[in-house]
């Protein structure tokens, strides 16, 4: 059962990332995308939403890591696990919101 474990800790790091664009975009108040625009992903909601959204992912990313077995951040695999939850979903927000907001194309320092 322990890998159970570790899989909703893999998630939990996820939605713990996955609030971070959230909660920033709406504390500055700025709009950004989100599954409730339109076009889902693609279009941008309002900073209210994304606090929103951004919370309701706190609350689910603490529910899989801090109510699911016994996480232990000393023990190397709910680490490990906790760790590619969030570097799969740093990376993943780094590609889709990067080819919606154009940090995908390298860009030259130097404007010759």
């Amino acid at each position: 059962m322990e890998w159970l474990y570790c899989i909703a800790y893999f998630f939990g790091g996820m939605f713990f990332t996955n609030a971070i664009p959230h909660l920033v975009s709406g504390l500055m108040g700025r709009p950004f995308q989100s599954p409730f625009a339109k076009p889902p992903g693609r279009g941008l909601s309002s900073a209210t939403v994304n606090v929103l959204w951004g919370f309701a992912n706190l609350l689910i990313g603490y529910c899989l890591v801090f109510h699911v077995g016994n996480f232990n951040l000393r023990a190397l695999p709910d680490a490990i696990a906790l760790g590619l939850g969030i570097l799969g979903m740093s990376l993943i927000c780094a590609q889709i919101f990067g080819a919606i907001n154009g940090g995908n194309s390298p860009k030259s320092l130097s404007q010759d």
